[in-house]
């Protein structure tokens, strides 16, 4: 085994407690995860699914879907430390571990498989982006209005490095009208919260204390730059709908709207 998709579902959420086993549409928010990870891992036979909480309600919901689950201290505060955790606990260490947020099981299709697929090609760490056309900046930038801190974008160099991550939007445009008269895409890229790793990476990447730039932004990835490990970001289309997580019970509502108007997107829990 050489990759390990390893989904973080804490029991403890300030705004939605014990979130993984709420109802979205008549499935639980860590099923629709389970089945859309399980999907996009289809026909690799080196990945292994692990669902990493610090509760046994949430692990014994995990192996009804037939999935491993593994128990994780409580005390670890990250999605990335809970999924080295869960690496650490395989009988064969990982080659790669995939931190599938537990909360956004709405990825853009493809965003896993993209992200492996980075990872084989030599990649220490590797994440999605989307290019947002001209409508969808407007949108994120009425979205920011109402709430800075939700949204993150990145700056990323021509070989598809990324040069920084910002709650703000980056890059700065000017002569903007001109560009948009002359390009259908925007120059800003927003960040899917999905992120693959080499093992030793995770390791270095947990063994570093959160830096003053990442406090700062809310965002853990700044540490990766700021240690000098390289993270390749990789363009995906855009999702059926918005790919934002699930925090709060405004979110499910608006979900559950989404869902009605478009079509639900997770897949069927197939069997392992």
């Amino acid at each position: 085994m050489s990759i390990a998709v390893v989904i973080p579902a804490r029991a403890g959420s300030s705004r939605l407690p014990r979130k993984p086993l709420r109802l979205i549409a008549g499935r639980t928010l860590l099923h629709r995860t389970i089945a859309m990870a399980r999907a996009a891992t289809a026909g690799l036979s080196d990945a292994q699914l692990v669902v990493a909480t610090d509760d046994e309600a949430i692990a014994a919901h995990a192996r009804e879907a037939g999935c491993e689950a593994a128990m994780t201290d409580s005390d670890i505060a990250t999605g990335s430390g809970r999924a080295l955790a869960a690496a650490r606990q395989c009988a064969t260490p990982p080659r790669y571990v995939v931190n599938l947020q537990g909360d956004s099981p709405f990825q853009p299709e493809g965003a896993l498989r993209a992200v492996i697929a980075s990872l084989e090609e030599g990649a220490e760490v590797a994440t999605p982006v989307i290019a947002l056309d001209w409508p969808a900046l407007d949108a994120l930038r009425t979205h920011k209005i109402r709430s800075p801190f939700s949204g993150t974008t990145c700056a990323r160099a021509p070989d598809g490095r990324a040069l920084w991550f910002s709650k703000n939007i980056i890059p700065a445009i000017r002569n903007e009208e001109a560009l948009r008269q002359s390009q259908p895409l925007s120059p800003v890229w927003r960040h899917v919260g999905l992120y693959g790793y080499t093992l030793d990476a995770l390791a270095r990447f947990e063994a570093t204390p959160p830096s003053t730039l990442e406090n700062l932004e809310g965002l853990e990835q700044l540490r990766l730059l700021e240690l000098g490990i390289p993270v390749t970001t990789v363009p995906v289309e855009p999702p059926r709908f918005d790919s934002s997580g699930i925090d709060t019970e405004a979110d499910i509502t608006r979900v559950e709207a989404l869902i009605a108007v478009h079509g639900d997107p997770t897949p069927p829990l197939q069997p392992c």
